[in-house]
């Protein structure tokens, strides 16, 4: 129990817990699973789509991944209120650097100023912590080297490599531990980000967003029958690797295994021996 601990953002518990913090993380954890991943020359980011309602028109419903700048792009886990003024205070910090260093911001300028912004609202009576964690990607101006960081409502940032955050983030975290390798290219990148959404989105290619980076090129967001075509590869490699597991071993008759062990040599004794040898009846 918080025991009224919760109810001031600027108050510690007695255990050095700052619960409306733990609160907006939990808010974050209810959300939508996003995905980034860092290949050679590329960073992908993916998201898990909610269903539109009927009526709904989806052209103009705000997606989960926003442009930042031309260079820099930014998807989110939690609330999309929350996640819609940070994302205005990050372009109008972009676009104030370029105004006035005449340079475009690097891609660890920008997550430290997102951090920070989130850092304030921890710190303050009267108002809220952000209920959103980010992943902000992209490519530092005049190098190839993709970026990924994330940032979390107490303020903290870090880098990775493949990262997940929102619902089930722990699993498809796992997932790309296991198989994220160093120098993929294109195609195993875009893969590898559809593959880990397929861990926690069940209904397919209409419910994932795939947003692509590349140095000196625009954002490139994926169309969906693009996205359809990754999601049946996928699933006919899934097929095929159950299919060759459930296949029996060569070398049986008829389809069955041949016997082999102590127990397949004891048969071919038993039947070589004259009857009543070696049992307990006298021969005939």
């Amino acid at each position: 129990m918080a025991s009224g601990y919760d109810r001031a953002l600027s108050v510690f518990s007695p255990d050095g817990h700052v619960f409306q913090v733990e609160y907006a993380l939990e808010a974050v954890k209810r959300g939508t699973c996003a995905v980034g991943v860092k290949g050679e020359g590329i960073v992908v980011l993916g998201c898990e789509k909610r269903s539109a309602m009927k009526l709904q028109d989806t052209r103009i419903t705000p997606s989960k991944i926003s442009l930042v700048d031309t260079h820099v792009c930014l998807a989110f886990a939690g609330l999309n209120a929350d996640a819609r003024i940070l994302v205005d205070k990050a372009r109008l910090e972009a676009q104030s650097h370029r105004l006035t260093v005449e340079d475009p911001v690097s891609i660890e300028y920008i997550t430290k100023y997102i951090a920070g912004v989130q850092q304030r609202y921890t710190q303050s009576g009267g108002v809220r912590p952000f209920g959103i964690s980010t992943l902000v990607v992209g490519f530092d101006p005049n190098s190839k080297e993709a970026r990924l960081y994330q940032t979390e409502p107490s303020g903290i940032y870090s880098a990775w490599k493949a990262n997940a955050i929102g619902r089930s983030s722990k699993t498809v975290r796992e997932f790309l531990e296991r198989n994220h390798k160093p120098g993929m290219d294109r195609e195993e990148t875009i893969k590898l980000t559809v593959k880990s959404l397929l861990e926690v989105v069940q209904t397919g290619a209409k419910n994932i967003e795939i947003a692509i980076m590349e140095p000196g090129k625009p954002l490139e967001m994926l169309k969906v029958e693009d996205i359809e075509k990754y999601v049946e590869n996928i699933n006919n490699e899934k097929q095929d690797e159950a299919t060759s597991r459930r296949q029996p071993r060569a070398g049986g008759v008829g389809g069955q295994p041949a016997p082999s062990g102590p127990q397949a040599g004891g048969e071919a004794v038993l039947t070589s021996r004259p009857a009543g040898e070696g049992s307990g009846a006298p021969p005939e």
